[in-house]
């Protein structure tokens, strides 16, 4: 899954698209690479990002999607949000999938959405806002709290009619460096819940702030941490930079099924 943010502030400048001439220019070349799905964001999710209205959100996603969907018709595209009246406005604009932050918990209308226009829909493992989150991150028992929330959010989830789920632990979310890597450390653990995981930790702090580096020099961390994620289970990796991440399904795979 290549990332396609809409926004003038994600925390990795590379991955941000400022015009449609641009956008169709990075996803021509996501695709060349190898991406499966594109996921496309207009709402930054960074610790502390500014708020911003629904009207701003839609107005920097729909008519890139709508580009995107009248360029590309077989690529898979994701709507990263967690407001249903953008998710709904991507889909009828053509995106597959819905990329919840909140796992439904700003609002389950995201599930009747899922379901009725049989979409997959990805939940994520998020306390708070990305405003406060860094303010919640303390658990009783990390990999049990989250496991627990999976299992509650899944539950509500089929419920409504949602039958497509992928899960998403949230590296970065709500979480500690430390936590991050305890969470890396127990990722098979989330197999348990029978739905394909998602593993978003591209360029993300947990890597430059370990390495002491910038966000622009994480690329080789990202590709550790995403060998490791894949070695326990990861079935979807949400990346900055198609070309490695590709590389390292290809030969994680031969290793697993030789």
């Amino acid at each position: 899954m290549g990332i396609l943010n809409v926004t003038p502030d994600s925390f990795y400048e590379q991955s941000r698209v400022r015009d449609e001439s641009e956008v169709l220019e990075k996803v021509e070349k996501m695709i060349r690479d190898g991406a499966e799905i594109v996921d496309i964001g207009g709402y930054s999710s960074r610790p502390g990002a500014k708020d911003i209205s629904e009207e701003e959100e839609l107005n920097r996603v729909v008519k890139v999607i709508t580009a995107v969907r009248a360029t590309y018709t077989d690529l898979l595209i994701s709507i990263d949000t967690f407001r249903p009246a953008v998710a709904e406005a991507a889909i009828l604009a053509g995106a597959d999938m819905i990329n919840d932050i909140t796992g439904g918990q700003y609002d389950e209308e995201m599930y009747r959405l899922a379901a009725h226009y049989q979409t997959p829909y990805i939940l994520m493992h998020m306390r708070g806002t990305p405003q406060n989150m860094q303010e919640m991150t303390t658990y009783k028992h990390l990999i049990r709290d989250i496991s627990a929330y999976f299992s509650e959010q899944i539950i509500r989830a089929r419920k409504a009619g949602v039958k497509d789920i992928i899960i998403d632990p949230g590296f970065g979310f709500s979480k500690t460096i430390e936590q991050n890597f305890e969470l890396m450390a127990a990722l098979d653990h989330f197999q348990l819940h029978d739905c394909p995981v998602l593993v978003g930790i591209s360029r993300k702090s947990t890597i430059y702030k370990t390495l002491g580096i910038t966000p622009e020099e994480s690329l080789n961390g990202t590709t550790v941490l995403n060998t490791i994620a894949l070695q326990k289970g990861a079935a979807i990796l949400r990346v900055h930079d198609v070309p490695e991440a590709v590389q390292a399904i290809k030969l994680v795979e031969r290793v697993i099924n030789h």
